[in-house]
């Protein structure tokens, strides 16, 4: 499920980008991120999926929404455009749209170890899952990732 390899897919689209424990950015911090297109020269869109709002969509749009959608629950998707609702859906076609990293960007951040790379399974999409994922992923990679997610975001509090 991991790649661990160092070599970066021609396209992450479909892949799961986990937060390394290290990361203190407060906007990815213990994020785990479905990536829903990505292209080298044109950069990649990017959802977080385990911050749950424990709200729906009927609760955010003052118009009915389609039907199906009210109950849909939300989440907080990202850093990047908070006045905007987007579908994240599992299966996608290809087509442009908002792009959260810019060409290379993402690129550059998988060098550095920014992101562990992860294939999703079915089993781990559960919407019941998705709020300790990130922990459930750390769990799985080994000891070592289990230390450091267990640590705490302040050093001096260990």
């Amino acid at each position: 499920m991991r790649n661990l390899s160092g070599k970066i897919p021609q396209s992450l689209a479909g892949s799961l980008l986990v937060a390394h424990p290290n990361m203190l950015d407060p906007n990815f911090r213990r994020a785990v991120l479905f990536i829903s297109a990505h292209d080298p020269n044109d950069g990649a869109l990017g959802v977080i999926i385990n911050r749950p709002l424990d709200r729906q969509v009927a609760d955010l749009v003052t118009e009915m929404p389609p039907e199906g959608l009210s109950d849909v629950p939300v989440f907080l998707g990202g850093p990047v455009g908070k006045n905007q609702l987007m579908f994240a859906a599992f299966e996608w076609q290809k087509g442009e749209g908002f792009k959260g990293w810019g060409a290379g960007q993402l690129e550059a951040e998988m060098k550095q170890k920014v992101w562990l790379l992860q294939k999703p399974s079915r089993s781990v999409l559960k919407l019941d899952r998705l709020p300790k994922l990130w922990f459930d992923i750390m769990r799985g990679l080994g000891p070592w990732y289990k230390m450091l997610a267990a640590a705490p975001d302040d050093p001096s509090l260990n």
